[in-house]
């Protein structure tokens, strides 16, 4: 496959969501057992920028929950924020836009892009969207497991006292919210969201909307993935669904329990989206260190397989750029156009 390593050498790669430890351990530019996504294996496996994601465990729905979870968010994004710099013969830079993102790949940077999983994180104030914004965020996961003021999740939290929905999809303050994203450049991601939540998303948001890890629920039938009525609905907004490396989400486990998931497993979820709705809406996360890894991709320094697996399948150079980062970039772009003419307007 020394084409296909060729081919990857070559690429901008992008994955689109990634959690960091917490609290803050300050060694990503360590090549250290702990992490699945540190800077050494991103510069091994030949991955050049990765979305970093503020991940906000969902709480009470209460002033004090919605105060404690603003905190972390604030602390969170600064954490990801302090990755920038050089060390070790590395360097990582903060992008808050698409073309900053190819700039660093052209030096030879690796990209850090901050996001945040779970609205729950704005508590009840969308103006809260303005200082993440600020602080260098570029999504926002509307929900985590569990209901939160803006919208229904996928998964309710019995814990937590959820019923099966909340809000019937979105509510008021949730459209609220996509307005303040859209006008901020924030690309709204579904995943975790509720059906309901995810459809209405589609019909309120200016810019397409994305999944940032997600997969395909015709292939394994999990409340996280979409089904086919969401990945068209998906597609004729424009948007995009992140294929992730979660093994539950990409192939049922068996009855007697036995279960190896791997790369090809992965890239049949491409393959079915290409055949549904096209190259234009599909791409690659990994969820790693929030769960993520299968056989053959197991830590970011053995992204090349994917590369591999896809030049196996038969798609061309431009296709698995595209999967890569391109179609990401595209939405970046898209956001920061909207953003760009609500600014010009006010």
């Amino acid at each position: 496959m020394t084409r296909a390593l060729d081919l990857h050498a070559s690429l901008l790669t992008l994955d689109s969501h990634i959690d960091i430890p917490w609290p803050d351990r300050e060694d990503a530019f360590d090549d250290t057992t702990r992490r699945r996504v540190d800077f050494p294996k991103m510069a091994r496996g030949g991955l050049s920028a990765g979305c970093f994601a503020a991940y906000i465990p969902q709480g009470p729905l209460t002033a004090l929950g919605h105060a404690e979870a603003e905190q972390r968010t604030e602390a969170m994004l600064d954490a990801i924020g302090g990755m920038a710099g050089t060390r070790n013969g590395l360097t990582a830079v903060i992008c808050q836009s698409a073309d900053e993102i190819e700039r660093a790949h052209a030096r030879g940077d690796l990209a850090v892009i901050p996001a945040i999983e779970n609205g729950y994180g704005i508590g009840e104030d969308p103006g809260r969207l303005a200082l993440y914004r600020a602080q260098g965020a570029r999504y926002m996961t509307l929900t985590h497991n569990g209901h939160n003021a803006l919208a229904d999740a996928a998964i309710p939290r019995r814990d937590l006292g959820d019923a099966p929905t909340l809000h019937g999809g979105l509510s008021t303050l949730g459209r609220q919210a996509i307005a303040a994203m859209n006008r901020l450049g924030l690309l709204v991601d579904v995943s975790h969201a509720a059906r309901t939540t995810m459809m209405q998303a589609v019909e309120h948001s200016a810019t397409p909307i994305v999944a940032t890890h997600s997969c395909v629920r015709t292939l394994c039938d999990h409340p996280r993935n979409l089904d086919d009525a969401q990945i068209d609905a998906l597609a004729a907004s424009g948007g995009l669904i992140q294929i992730t490396a979660m093994p539950g989400f990409l192939r049922p486990r068996p009855t007697d329990g036995e279960r190896t998931v791997g790369v090809a497993d992965f890239v049949d979820h491409i393959d079915y989206v290409v055949r549904r709705v096209g190259v234009a809406h599909v791409g690659i996360s990994s969820d790693f260190d929030g769960g993520g890894a299968i056989m053959g991709w197991r830590d970011a320094g053995e992204s090349a397989s994917l590369t591999e697996e896809l030049v196996r399948r038969g798609y061309d150079d431009s296709e698995i750029a595209a999967f890569w980062g391109g179609n990401f970039l595209r939405l970046l772009r898209q956001a920061e156009h909207v953003a760009s003419g609500a600014h010009s307007a006010s």
